[in-house]
């Protein structure tokens, strides 16, 4: 009956709270979040009001009304992101970055430059710019004047050199291929590159951004520019909703692009609920717990190396499908993409929660 696109886990859920899952099989400990959905876990009590709260009053709109939560939450976006601008709102990520890329072809004109391993999303325009090719080739032909760089500043030198650009994506902590933060120098070509060519410079913090690299979005770990930003995951609070920032370009005029649902009024509510709650504080508590966290990996006899900036961890091991299947019989749900193990854990996990998935996971090589 249902598309067969998902390979779900052999469990029923019941109910789940914070870091806890309880199914049909007992309960189990969620080192993911819903992918990195659930800043705060599931079932937050303050985003539940704040859905309660909004949906008793009314669900849906359209656009031909202005949901003040779209002000309050596009204003949180625009201070995280440090400057004046303008945000566009989306159902999810993937269709954050289709408003990136059309508003890049609105306002340069060259090709589009991706990165080998980067992952920008599954629609037609962002799948043009995600490297995978097992994801890609199936939908061939895509976008025209799109290409993928090895992640090396002097062939991006090289390219930038002999090629008309407009639009560079950059995934600060590439996700999906396994969580590997981009090299720095690799970076530093960029950002002196974008200063004498001007092409724009799209950081992808779908997956990074919104502090769960130990800052607000993980490209100001750097010295990087963003003149356009995606998000999407956790700025919904687990509802869908996804957002495009600008800074320094304005590239819609009215009519120039629209969604029938977003905003929803409903996930503008959860959403703030949850973004307003992201300051230095919380910045610092990520940074604290993330290191506790990499520290007990390291000390894992089956972790060969660990990834990552905060609590956005990549673990490499010979075999992490046998480690996920072991994993599950010891009540921990674990994530494995690229080859890898992903940890997304809620950004308010507690330090006895960690200590309890490290004991649980201790189980040899």
């Amino acid at each position: 009956m249902l598309s067969r696109v998902y390979n779900a886990l052999p469990l029923k859920v019941e109910r789940a709270h914070g870091v806890r899952i309880s199914t049909d099989k007992g309960e189990f400990i969620d080192t993911f979040a819903g992918i990195g959905v659930l800043a705060f876990g599931h079932t937050d009590e303050k985003t539940i009001e704040a859905i309660k709260e909004k949906i008793g009053r009314f669900s849906h709109t359209s656009n031909y009304f202005l949901d003040e939560d779209a002000i309050s939450l596009g204003q949180i976006l625009l201070r995280m992101s440090g400057g004046e601008g303008e945000v566009f709102f989306t159902n999810s990520g993937t269709e954050a970055t289709e408003a990136a890329i059309k508003a890049i072809r609105k306002l340069r004109r060259g090709k589009l430059v991706s990165f080998e391993g980067n992952f920008h999303g599954r629609t037609m325009g962002a799948l043009s710019l995600t490297h995978s090719p097992k994801l890609r080739t199936p939908f061939e032909p895509l976008l025209p004047d799109t290409v993928f760089l090895p992640l090396s500043g002097k062939t991006f030198e090289e390219f930038v050199g002999s090629n008309e650009i407009a639009g560079v994506f950059v995934e600060p902590v590439q996700g999906n291929s396994g969580v590997h933060p981009l090299p720095e120098e690799l970076i530093e070509v960029i950002s002196s590159m974008k200063e004498k060519y001007g092409f724009l410079i799209v950081a992808d913090e779908i997956q990074s951004g919104l502090c769960r690299t130990g800052d607000f979005f993980a490209y100001q770990h750097h010295h990087l520019r963003a003149d356009i930003i995606t998000v999407g995951k956790a700025v919904g609070g687990g509802l869908p909703l996804g957002a495009t920032i600008f800074h320094g370009v304005s590239p819609f005029a009215m009519g120039d692009h629209g969604s029938t649902f977003a905003p929803n009024p409903v996930s503008l509510a959860a959403g703030k609920s949850v973004v307003e709650r992201m300051d230095t504080t919380l910045l610092e508590d990520v940074k604290i717990k993330g290191e506790y966290l990499r520290h007990g990996m390291e000390r894992l006899e089956w972790v060969k190396e660990v990834r990552g900036r905060g609590l956005m961890l990549g673990l490499s091991t010979l075999d992490p499908i046998r480690i996920k299947e072991k994993a599950f019989d010891r009540g921990v749900l674990l994530n494995v993409t690229g080859g890898s193990i992903r940890l997304l854990p809620a950004l308010n996990i507690s330090i006895d929660e960690i200590d309890e998935i490290l004991e649980r996971l201790d189980f040899g090589g």
